[in-house]
């Protein structure tokens, strides 16, 4: 299976009809054609940090509004999408947790999807049949464990399982400029969203691993990096040697890079 890192930006994108929405309703297009239809989707979403890692293991999981001050349109949004228990169980004793011999902890019943996954996955399968499972993502832990942790995922993809890492390659809400174009942004955004690009050109996951060597740019381009994170996760699932296919390489109100990575 291809994985793929999906730049989320804001919820609305869910619903809106723009170019990012329809991006996602045409990369769901090609599986079941150019890819096989996925036996299960692994998200990795920028909006569940935990103590440890956690992975969704109910039923059904719910749809989760992690969110405030938008139309109740987006609040109406469900995506009953199933779980899968006994895959989850499997890939929590397969996948152990970096830093201790430890299995992936099994969530019940406490979580399920939030925005950043159903959100994007929801335009591109939307009749919501394929299995999804939710990973969790420890702040606390340094870059180098979340790449570690995806280094495990790769061989899932060799059983099927789509993984996808939601986040923003640039990700600063305090310094959004609402109604700016799509093509202009911040100097440090601009130069944060190309050093990442050109790590993942370069296949040079160590920088990648590095970025907060980036310094001053990193810090304003993620006052705190949880929405990076899941590309670290995507990276670790794939070769160095594979070449990565960048879209909807643009950016919303200057500080959010939308920019996507698709690895067929």
């Amino acid at each position: 299976m291809p994985v793929l890192f999906l730049g989320h930006g804001s919820p609305m994108n869910a619903i809106e009809d723009n170019a990012y929405r329809r991006s996602w309703q045409a990369l769901g297009g090609e599986f079941g054609g150019k890819w096989p239809t996925p036996q299960l989707i692994l998200c990795v979403s920028a909006h569940w940090l935990t103590q440890g890692w956690w992975l969704t293991g109910m039923a059904q999981p719910k749809t989760i509004h992690d969110f405030g001050g938008f139309p109740k349109a987006l609040f109406e949004q469900q995506y009953p999408a199933p779980g899968f228990p006994a895959a989850a169980r499997e890939i929590s004793e397969l996948v152990r947790q970096p830093g201790s011999a430890r299995p992936l902890s099994l969530d019940l019943q406490d979580w399920g999807l939030d925005h950043g996954a159903w959100a994007v996955l929801k335009p591109m399968f939307p009749q919501a049949t394929i299995p999804v499972l939710q990973l969790s993502m420890d702040y606390s832990r340094p870059p180098s464990e979340h790449y570690a942790l995806g280094q495990q995922l790769k061989v899932l993809r060799e059983r099927g399982v789509l993984i996808v890492g939601s986040g923003n390659v640039v990700h600063n809400l305090r310094t959004l400029q609402m109604g700016t174009p799509s093509h202009q942004a911040y100097d440090w955004a601009l130069e944060f969203d190309q050093s990442i690009a050109r790590y993942l050109q370069q296949g040079d996951f160590a920088a990648l691993q590095d970025f907060q060597k980036l310094g001053a740019v990193a810090q304003q381009a993620h006052p705190s990096h949880e929405h990076l994170l899941p590309l670290l996760y995507c990276a670790g699932a794939v070769a160095a040697d594979e070449v990565p296919q960048f879209f909807n390489a643009s950016f919303q109100a200057a500080s959010i890079s939308m920019r996507s990575v698709l690895w067929p």
